[in-house]
């Protein structure tokens, strides 16, 4: 009986944890759904919440702008070296460039990108998010007839995604400028060879996958801490908790989302 009763227990925590996962997740898509609909409502930018969203973008983006570049330029500067160097020692020096670019464009600065901002920005703000909302600053947003999602939510969600995509393709230009200076020097000499290996790698297939990635980096990087802040439980609605919920689920989708898109490039 005691055996029955354990069992019975287990199965029903069990059964409850996987329908707050669910609902967690179906509550995620809702708030997506949405904050897509505000973002494409022309009542959604208001002088006010224009001057909000600019700030959030400007906030989100041109702090982390300069270090990211200098530290994007530096891992593409060490990893094209190695991996010719490698390549040369091995007799395979003319796939190199294809491998520096399939590496650093392809699969690490979109990571990186994602990545960078969300710990440098999306989560930060939705941990703010869950201090207004624990304070009670989003009811009282309410109680004035303004919606908290269209002033609050949309322009963390907005600027995140515009931050990502801008460090994204910014650090892209730098590692391909980067990979070829430290292949071919400070002369226009092997150009034409570079943009045809250049060519070669990104297929109409492949750069629907990387765009694709990309925009879904930034949704997940954007979207997940805002939602675990809005949906938190009020007694676990603090700044850590919001961080770290944000950061599971985050790292989830971001796994996923690689995955997949590895499928797509070689298989």
């Amino acid at each position: 009986m005691m055996l029955m009763a354990s069992w019975r227990g287990l199965l029903a925590r069990t059964n409850h944890s996987a329908k707050a996962w669910l609902l967690q997740w179906w509550k995620l898509l809702q708030l997506g759904a949405v904050l897509m609909l505000l973002a494409l409502s022309p009542s959604s930018y208001k002088r006010v919440d224009r001057l909000v969203l600019a700030r959030h973008v400007y906030d989100n983006t041109a702090p982390i702008m300069t270090s990211f570049t200098l530290l994007c330029a530096i891992i593409s500067l060490v990893l094209t070296r190695i991996v010719t160097t490698t390549a040369l020692s091995y007799g395979l020096s003319q796939y190199a460039l294809q491998v520096v670019i399939r590496v650093l464009v392809l699969e690490l600065i979109p990571l990186t990108a994602a990545l960078f901002v969300a710990l440098r920005c999306t989560i930060p703000d939705g941990a703010e998010l869950a201090e207004l909302r624990a304070r009670g600053d989003l009811d009282k947003l309410r109680r004035q007839g303004i919606n908290p999602l269209s002033r609050e939510v949309l322009p963390r969600v907005m600027a995140g995604i515009f931050s990502t995509i801008t460090l994204a393709v910014l650090s892209c230009v730098v590692a391909l400028l980067v990979a070829y200076v430290a292949i071919h020097g400070f002369n226009l000499a092997g150009f034409a060879g570079y943009t045809r290996s250049f060519g070669q790698v990104f297929s109409p297939a492949v750069t629907l996958i990387f765009v694709l990635k990309t925009w879904l980096f930034s949704l997940a990087v954007s979207l997940i801490p805002m939602a675990s802040a809005l949906y938190g439980t009020a007694q676990n609605n603090t700044r850590t908790s919001a961080e770290m919920r944000g950061l599971v689920r985050m790292f989830a989708i971001i796994l996923l989302v690689e995955v997949l898109s590895l499928v797509g490039n070689y298989y």
